[in-house]
């Protein structure tokens, strides 16, 4: 299993680089052009533990969808390159995350079969520069290039920033468990193989 991961990316709409460790503390520049995905983006590296680096230039001139979903894409590639033929890791990863009046769960399995679901309500939403509906967007190409199956549902709340945001540290907390290093080596599948 591979430390850290170094991708980069160039379409004609982003180029994209990204340097990934799964087993960090939290350090690492983000730049995306949009900041409050750099803000969410933030608190995804810091809830999971993760060393990231990451800097995107994409067309913004058009509007957001490339960025955040070309962005999702690659970390995504950078998971399932770090994690290798997932030996030793934990798997599956669960977690609620209050932020003020809302709760959000994550519920994750790493296990090759990529799948979303995802029970947010925040399309037709504007938050800062973030156009809600982006955030399934990026959630799917994450999941679809990471190949893991991913649950997400904000069980309540009303401001919208702090849905996204609690979502943002669930998904990193979930993702830290779900990455830890069991010590014994073996691919957790009945399979042998995920």
């Amino acid at each position: 299993m591979s430390k850290t991961a170094n991708l980069e990316r160039k379409t004609n709409e982003t180029e994209i680089s990204l340097k990934l460790n799964l087993y960090g503390s939290g350090k690492g520049e983000i730049s995306t052009g949009i900041g409050f995905f750099d803000h969410m983006l933030e608190l995804f590296k810091a809830h999971g533990g993760f060393n990231m680096s990451l800097n995107v230039k994409g067309d913004l001139k058009v509007d957001t969808h490339h960025t955040i979903e070309d962005t999702g894409i690659v970390i995504g590639l950078a998971l399932k390159e770090l994690l290798g033929d997932k030996a030793g890791i934990n798997r599956y990863g669960s977690m609620y995350v209050p932020m003020d009046e809302s709760l959000a769960f994550v519920s994750l399995d790493i296990s090759g079969r990529p799948y979303l679901i995802c029970d947010v309500p925040v399309e037709n939403v504007i938050i800062g520069d973030f156009d809600g509906e982006m955030l399934k967007e990026f959630l799917r190409a994450f999941a679809v290039n990471a190949g893991i199956t991913l649950h997400i549902k904000v069980l309540y709340g009303s401001n919208k920033h702090h849905m996204v945001e609690a979502v943002f540290k669930a998904l990193g907390r979930a993702l830290k468990e779900a990455v830890k290093l069991t010590g014994n080596g073996q691919v957790p599948s009945t399979k042998g193989v995920l």
